[in-house]
């Protein structure tokens, strides 16, 4: 898929998305109300949001980024920015809002479990109209993700990828989880997203579906290709009504905060590189499991040499 055509163009990928770092406490981490207080045994604010934590393990591939978001003009945007910028992320799409605030996650974590409470903050504040024409001829790709929580940018998404389309730019969509539970409007999205990417709750969720290789069936149907982020599983993936099964990487986990976000970058950069689907999903469960090596969802996101090595091993 490298084409000349299309590798002229400056970026590799274009993010449009939602911007807040996440503030990760680990250990004992359910609370009590009653003024109880409990001590924790870390605590780290880290970069966060879906489509940062992609961005930033697709520019740790060598694939060139660029974003569009908004955040505000305050500690946690500029942490937010500086640490994009670290990563070769090109941010000057990025609006910082006057008076508005950055979002923010609290994540509890607890091995290989979380919950997480979530300020929006600007995170609802993008719109559709914000992804200009000229920011979509100067990519490749279009990435979405955190659909649900990007309110404003739901209705005008089918125009845009309709528009990225014209200008000759594939499409991928990562839903992420639905806060209120209805999963409206990704089934009317489908038809103009070339790489669909849940993970089987997501998947099961959106098919009212029990299996998960049945949920992947029927959404596989509906995309050029599915690709389903399956836990201890591993991973599926569909194409052209054939589906592919890879393993899942034995590592030692640390915390999976952003492993969803690494697998996308992996399997991304296989997809853009014109690799097979068995290929994509390998390279997406690679980075998505060495990501969990250190806390938060950038820490331990591999190299692009550390991730086809593990590639080329696991074939040898």
């Amino acid at each position: 898929m490298l084409d000349g055509t299309a590798s002229s163009r400056p970026f590799d990928l274009l993010v449009a998305g939602e911007i807040n770092p996440d503030l990760i406490l680990t250990g004992n981490v359910e609370p009590v109300f009653g003024q109880v207080e409990k001590c924790v045994e870390s605590a780290h604010l880290t970069i966060g949001s879906s489509s940062v934590i992609f961005a930033c393990g697709a520019a740790r591939l060598g694939l060139r980024v660029a974003f569009v978001g908004k955040c505000g003009d305050d500690l946690f945007g500029r942490f937010m920015l500086e640490a994009m910028q670290a990563y070769g992320i090109d941010t000057r799409a990025v609006k910082m809002m006057q008076g508005g605030k950055t979002g923010l996650s609290v994540i509890l974590n607890r091995g290989n479990d979380r919950a997480i409470l979530t300020f929006p903050g600007l995170i609802a504040a993008l719109t559709a109209g914000d992804v200009t024409d000229d920011l979509l001829q100067q990519a490749r790709h279009l990435h979405i993700a955190s659909y649900f929580l990007q309110t404003a940018l739901q209705s005008g998404l089918p125009d845009l990828f309709r528009r990225a389309r014209r200008f000759g730019l594939t499409t991928s969509l990562d839903p992420n989880y639905d806060p209120g539970q209805s999963w409206q409007g990704i089934r009317e999205l489908l038809a103009w997203t070339d790489v669909f990417l849940p993970n089987q709750t997501e998947a099961c969720s959106l098919t009212g579906m029990n299996d998960p290789v049945e949920a992947a069936r029927a959404l596989g149907r509906q995309v050029h290709t599915l690709a389903m982020k399956w836990g201890a599983q591993g991973a599926a993936g569909v194409q052209h009504e054939q589906m592919v099964l890879v393993p899942a990487l034995s590592v030692d986990v640390v915390d999976t905060v952003g492993a969803g976000d690494s697998f996308d970058a992996g399997f991304l950069y296989g997809y853009l590189h014109g690799w097979t689907l068995e290929d994509c999903l390998r390279m997406g469960v690679i980075c998505g499991s060495l990501s969990t090596r250190a806390a938060g969802g950038t820490g331990a996101q591999p190299t692009l040499a550390e991730a086809l090595d593990v590639l080329q091993r696991g074939k040898a």
